[in-house]
């Protein structure tokens, strides 16, 4: 036992303090989470401005008080839109940091790390990556983003309705998001009356597309789309225009690019994408959110909707936290997974209202944007 009367004042101060110190810092620690993203090779065009629209959050959300007094921090990593890098970030994430949610893009890289999220019982979010089977990838595992299902399952409609295609030409990349978008989009079309008069796939890093665009202007479609990574998409555009081939083109939001308007230049005229995030029209705080980034970047993102849905994920996991901070619960995968059951819908600032199915996805409208005098414009939009 401790005789506090042989102790000085200043040594009564420091032991009696010491007894509370592990109190203290159990307040002041940082609630983490991970977010692993190509921030390096062709596809860091992308990520780093999806982490940038993730750290922005982050900032915000310490900004108005964290979680419960305490601070939000994100840990992210790269992972090159590489499977096989993505699997080493993942284990990092998990087994070195102890992250207990994480977040992660690029069907080819979700596929692949999928298994650690369930085998660790670490909670799982999709943000971007649109491939199908991704629904089916295990209990932890959830995506925040709608998948191609969605999208490409009303723009065909849209195409024969609104535009009056008949004939559609598809092509697309060899790997998940590709072959998944393309299917879902050639289904449609001919569920909706069109004829696929073209179904072609070519392997990714290709950069010769004329034996492609041959047999695109043979099949003589109305419409061609492009379900590829955005470098692909430019280069196969390109290439269409240099043969004279001036059909119609469309694609989902990859092609929400306006480096790729800057590249195509006049080829880029005429050009539909996709769009699974709201427009200005239909959220108040997107305005401010573009204005932040030419205040602070000079430009407009990379690929817009993309960020909408990372700048708000950090916001559906502060709220996972928050709710097992309150309910004096352990905060770990598991938990994380059954508030995530519990609140179901989230209302964040630049995706308006995110309702989780049971099949572990979200549905939201589809905005369609085209490209008209350099720029990209609202012209349509199916709920």
């Amino acid at each position: 036992m401790v005789n506090f009367k042989k102790l000085s004042v200043f040594s009564v101060f420091i032991l009696i303090f010491g007894l509370f110190i592990p109190k203290i810092v159990h307040a002041e620690e940082t609630l983490k989470f991970g977010m692993a993203d190509p921030l390096t090779g062709p596809a860091a065009i992308f990520g780093k401005d999806q982490a940038q629209a993730v750290t922005w959050a982050v900032e915000d959300i310490n900004a108005a008080g964290g979680v419960r007094g305490r601070k939000l921090e994100a840990i992210i990593l790269d992972h090159q839109a590489k499977p096989e890098v993505g699997i080493n970030a993942i284990n990092r994430l998990v087994e070195v940091e102890k992250v207990p949610v994480f977040i992660t893009a690029f069907s080819n890289v979700v596929k692949a790390v999928a298994p650690i999220a369930n085998r660790t019982e670490t909670l799982m979010f999709s943000v971007g990556a649109n491939a199908p089977v991704i629904k089916e990838l295990g209990d932890y595992v959830y995506t925040t983003f709608p998948l191609a299902d969605v999208d490409m399952n009303k723009l065909p409609t849209y195409l024969i309705q609104k535009h009056g295609k008949k004939r559609a030409a598809v092509l697309f990349v060899n790997h998940e998001t590709g072959i998944d978008g393309a299917k879902v989009f050639s289904e449609a079309f001919k569920r909706d009356g069109g004829d696929v008069v073209l179904f072609e796939s070519y392997e990714q890093e290709r950069s010769d597309f004329t034996g492609l665009v041959l047999k695109v202007k043979a099949a003589k479609p109305d419409i061609v789309h492009i379900h590829s990574v955005i470098r692909d998409f430019t280069a196969i555009v390109s290439q269409m225009r240099q043969l004279g081939l001036d059909v119609q083109v469309t694609s989902y939001q990859t092609a929400f690019n306006p480096k790729m308007i800057e590249e195509l230049g006049e080829g880029a005229e005429g050009i539909i994408v996709t769009a699974l995030a709201p427009s200005v029209e239909d959220n108040d705080n997107l305005q401010g959110y573009l204005d932040r980034w030419q205040a602070e970047e000079n430009r407009e993102p990379i690929g817009l909707p993309y960020t909408q849905y990372f700048h708000d994920a950090p916001y559906i996991i502060a709220e996972l936290f928050g709710k097992l901070i309150d309910e004096g619960k352990e905060i770990n995968g598991t938990n994380l997974r059954q508030a995530l059951l519990e609140i179901k819908t989230f209302d964040l600032p630049l995706t308006n209202a995110v309702t989780f199915s049971d099949d572990h996805t979200v549905d939201k409208p589809v905005y369609y944007w085209q490209v008209k005098n350099g720029k990209f414009t609202l012209i349509g939009k199916s709920d």
